[in-house]
This record gives C-alpha cells, sequence and structure tokens, in this order.
C-alpha cells in the first residue's frame, strides 16, 4: 500500500490484521481507526513532507553543533548561511 498508493485497500488490511491476533499488530491495526480518513489520505496522495522534514534535520544538526558554544546570533548565522 505505501509503494503503490493503495490506501483503498485500507479497511481490508485492518479486517486481516486484527483478525490475525498478533497483539503488536492487532493493537495498531485498530488503532488505525481513530483516525481512518487522515491515514487513508496519507496512503493516497503523492505529497509527502521530505523537504521540510530535511531542512529541520539540518536545522537541528546546527543547533546540536552549536549547543553551549554561541549564542543566538551566531546560530542564527549559521542556519541562513548553511
Amino acid at each position: 500500500m505505501l509503494t503503490t498508493l493503495g490506501g483503498t485497500h485500507l479497511p481490508e488490511w485492518i479486517t486481516e490484521a486484527a483478525d490475525a491476533n498478533l497483539p503488536g499488530i492487532s493493537n495498531f491495526a485498530v488503532g488505525l481507526h481513530s483516525d481512518f480518513d487522515a491515514v487513508t489520505a496519507g496512503l493516497t496522495t503523492d505529497w509527502n513532507s521530505g523537504p521540510v522534514e530535511g531542512a529541520v534535520n539540518r536545522i537541528k544538526m546546527l543547533k546540536r553543533q552549536m549547543f553551549g558554544r554561541a549564542g543566538f546570533a551566531l546560530l542564527r548565522k549559521r542556519v541562513l548561511l548553511s
């Protein structure tokens, strides 16, 4: 479902997973019902947040490198220049 964007098959998968009697999978499948519309949308659209997550990861890495070394002004310059 993830690679083919087949979110329409989600109800069948949830039923099969819940009937499998595997504690982790069954609980996960039952938990998907709490936000079913969002999960289905995430599995059917081709939009992803990869570029945003990459930028956030880069900023967090810079923040960790600068921890305890300098003030906010230098951190801001590093973020803007990288």
